[in-house]
């Protein structure tokens, strides 16, 4: 893979690990795994009375992309319902080149993955555990 892909803020977001690691007592948890990369994602959050995330943690077996992006969506997930994660999921997708309009931060590190389709699910992994996890 060219260096191209992996710019220095996608590195950044990998190596600040955001929400790493496993919560004690999450509310739920939600496990995604990537059969064609072999890239594994476990989410596990806390919520509030009212279904918004007071806590998120992740453990990812995967790919610099998988790693930062995790770490992107923890960085942002607290506070958020499932609505508000959906929202976040449609500025990745913006970020990929898959829908149109403005990407925000974090998200919009990851637009050097929009030429690499193949690379484009690594990014999306965590936000399908998350998804899953709150559903």
């Amino acid at each position: 893979m060219s260096d191209q892909l992996y710019q220095e803020r996608i590195v950044a977001l990998a190596k600040a690990k955001t929400g790493a690691g496993k919560l004690a007592d999450p509310t739920r948890t939600a496990r995604r795994d990537n059969p064609l990369c072999g890239d594994r994602v476990v989410i596990d959050v806390r919520l509030d009375g009212e279904g918004r995330i007071a806590e998120i943690g992740h453990q990812v077996r995967g790919c610099l992309l998988c790693q930062a992006s995790a770490s992107a969506l923890s960085s942002v997930a607290i506070g958020r319902d499932a609505a508000g994660i959906a929202e976040l999921r449609h500025d990745a997708e913006r970020a990929l080149g898959r829908e149109s309009g403005d990407t925000h931060e974090p998200f919009s590190a990851f637009a050097p993955v929009a030429a690499h389709k193949s690379r484009q699910e690594c990014v999306l992994l965590p936000l399908e555990a998350l998804k899953d996890a709150l559903s």
